[in-house]
């Protein structure tokens, strides 16, 4: 939240639209240009919190009618670009938005630098998508309880597990499933979904290693977390 003396917006992890949009809101309502404001991300206290849960914190009783002249297809253009890993997609995103509520003609502007920019790196993000969903691969094992169990590990170039998960849990038809990235990881239970911190490159285990290393890759994510 903005303060009368910090041109600071936080939002909470990396890929916080709820918490953009209500920031953005804010800054508009006290005409704060986009020049004069400083997005920070803080990672979220709980590392199995889902970063995309509403805040109950925010404020609702923001006033909305700046944002009500924003053509829907720059919204749906924000939920792509927020899971790019430009450090400065959320500083792109309210200029466009600043200049959307100021310049009326942007929108009819198809070579405008800034809409580009912001349409290449939503680009980049639904190929990101696809190839998560077309390469990811998975394998079955029975974990130390002796139930089933699919998993699976990908490093993925942007910000896009979360928006992926929710197609695995249709798609796959394992009730139980993990998925495991350096940057976060998940899990579903019955086609509950939770998720956890990533794991080191590194240390992400090979689809051909053994039944063991993906247990213990499983176990150091999950284990000590009960759904």
């Amino acid at each position: 939240m903005m303060s009368s003396t910090s041109m600071e917006a936080r939002l909470a992890g990396h890929t916080d639209l709820a918490g953009f949009r209500s920031e953005a809101r804010q800054l508009l309502a006290h005409q704060v240009p986009p020049d004069e404001v400083q997005w920070q991300l803080e990672e979220p206290a709980d590392a199995y919190v889902a970063p995309q849960s509403p805040q109950s914190s925010r404020p609702r009783n923001v006033a909305r009618a700046a944002t009500a002249i924003v053509p829907a297809s720059f919204t749906r253009l924000c939920e792509f670009v927020v899971l790019h890993r430009d450090p400065e997609r959320f500083s792109l995103l309210y200029r466009l938005l600043w200049r959307l509520v100021h310049e009326p003609g942007l929108r009819n502007d198809p070579g405008d630098a800034d809409m580009l920019q912001a349409q290449h790196m939503a680009h980049a993000v639904r190929r990101d998508i696809h190839k998560m969903k077309a390469n990811l691969r998975m394998r079955s094992l029975r974990d130390a309880d002796g139930e089933d169990v699919q998993v699976g590990c990908y490093e993925p170039a942007h910000h896009v597990v979360e928006a992926v998960a929710p197609w695995l849990a249709k798609r796959l038809p394992a009730p139980r499933w993990a998925v495991f990235t350096p940057e976060r990881s998940v899990r579903c239970e019955g086609g509950r979904l939770l998720f956890g911190p990533g794991v080191p490159g590194a240390e992400l285990p090979r689809h051909d290693a053994g039944d063991a290393d993906w247990l213990a890759c499983h176990e150091r994510v999950f284990a000590a977390h009960h759904a």
